[in-house]
């Protein structure tokens, strides 16, 4: 199923951070009232900002890696769907990159307050860590997709996954 078209109630850039071991840096992102959910770095694009530029800023203001948006190449994977999140409703699309690093000490002091507020904690997986998770993880698809990333390379066609919502 292809995500939908906009316009978008909010439009994210996201990246797939990967070390020189194979781990997927991810966040844990809610409360313990709304519940926890893990994620890629990334968030929303602002008003005429391009999709690489805005996951390279992501990117630095999340995990203190500074990254040109070149660096990150194309789009990897999509997904997108309709979702009322309480502050956010509508139609909502995330695009997805790749980037790999040999190594990488995260520095969150460039969150936002909300970022402080809603982030817990933040973990590199293994492909057999998102496979086994009882925890929920977002997007839907992403152990496959790493997976065969890992093994051949990031894919020549746009990867669309499964809306999480």
């Amino acid at each position: 199923m292809s995500p939908p078209e906009g316009p978008y109630a909010r439009r994210t850039a996201r990246v797939l951070l990967v070390d020189k071991e194979d781990r997927l840096l991810l966040f844990k992102f809610g409360s313990r009232r709304r519940g926890f959910v893990w994620l890629t770095p990334g968030g929303g694009v602002d008003e005429g900002e391009a999709l690489n530029a805005a996951a390279a800023r992501e990117l630095r203001e999340e995990t203190g890696l500074i990254a040109t948006p070149e660096e990150l190449g194309e789009v990897v994977a999509v997904t997108g769907g309709y979702a009322d999140l309480g502050w956010v409703k509508g139609i909502l699309r995330e695009d997805y990159f790749f980037h790999r690093v040999d190594a990488h000490d995260v520095d969150m002091s460039g969150f936002t307050d909300y970022e402080r507020k809603s982030i817990a904690e933040h973990r590199w997986w293994t492909v057999a860590d998102l496979e086994a998770a009882a925890e929920h993880v977002v997007p839907w698809g992403l152990a496959p997709l790493l997976a065969s990333i890992l093994r051949d390379g990031p894919p020549e066609n746009l990867v669309e996954l499964p809306w999480h919502h």
